[in-house]
């Protein structure tokens, strides 16, 4: 007797699982939003006391990353917060875009007019935290919103995450300064931090969701695949989520 075979994965998290993970972003970027008010405001000012242009636009970062999470929270805010998704995408890709332009002119200005940054012992300290609670902070709302099948929750996340990248960035700027006298190191660290910022905005501004789709969200009829993923995305290659996956899978079975 053959049974019709029923795909469990398909049905995505259930209404009560929805509103679980819905709350938990929200704390998330609560929690978000407190740390990067506090790092904004010790890193421009320990920053403009250095003339150090990586503190400073480590501590814009920070004010973005502020924006980018009160994005998300009024989107979560809302009853249906896919209607709002796309513009919480373009609030988070302009925010990206903007510390990009200002950090690009502050780092060539410094690098062409020969300014030095002095020591940031604050700077430092800072940066080491950073390095330290970011890392946690994303994996959370990253897990959260793939799992919800939210956009700008996983964009929101790679925000989080890109101040990780960025506090080891500044970390070694400020070091190199601090121990060999690198003047040079500190803009460079900052044109580092603006390249990423500019890649992560264009991902934004497009809508990048590699596998952050959930399951009923899925098009797979229009090109994408069962994990969501869009056509060219090479997001599940390594997870064996995509449809090469699926093949493989399918020919073991059938061997």
């Amino acid at each position: 007797m053959n049974l019709p075979l029923v795909d469990l994965a398909a049905a995505g998290p259930t209404p009560a699982r929805r509103r679980v993970l819905a709350r938990r972003v929200r704390l998330l970027v609560a929690a978000t939003i407190t740390y990067n008010v506090v790092e904004a405001v010790v890193a421009i000012t320990a920053g403009s006391i250095a003339s150090s242009t990586a503190l400073i636009g480590f501590g814009l970062d920070s004010v973005i990353e502020v924006s980018s999470a009160a994005a998300v929270a009024w989107q979560f805010a809302g009853r249906d917060p896919e209607a709002r998704e796309k513009v919480a995408l373009r609030i988070i890709a302009v925010s990206f875009f903007a510390l990009a332009a200002y950090v690009t002119v502050e780092s060539v200005r410094a690098l062409v007019g020969g300014a030095q940054a002095e020591h940031s012992s604050i700077g430092l300290v800072l940066a080491a935290l950073s390095l330290a609670i970011m890392p946690v902070l994303s994996y959370a709302q990253r897990r959260a919103g793939r799992e919800l099948g939210s956009r700008s929750a996983v964009a929101d996340s790679k925000q989080t995450l890109l101040c990780t990248y960025l506090s080891a960035v500044l970390l070694v700027g400020l070091g190199l300064n601090s121990l060999f006298g690198w003047s040079w190191a500190d803009p460079v660290a900052a044109l580092v931090i603006a390249a990423v910022a500019v890649k992560e905005g264009r991902e934004a501004w497009r809508g990048d969701a590699c596998c952050t789709v959930a399951a009923p969200l899925a098009d797979t009829g229009a090109g994408g695949d069962g994990c969501g993923c869009q056509p060219g995305c090479s997001c599940c290659a390594g997870t064996g989520r995509g449809p090469a996956a699926g093949a493989g899978r399918g020919a073991r079975e059938g061997g």
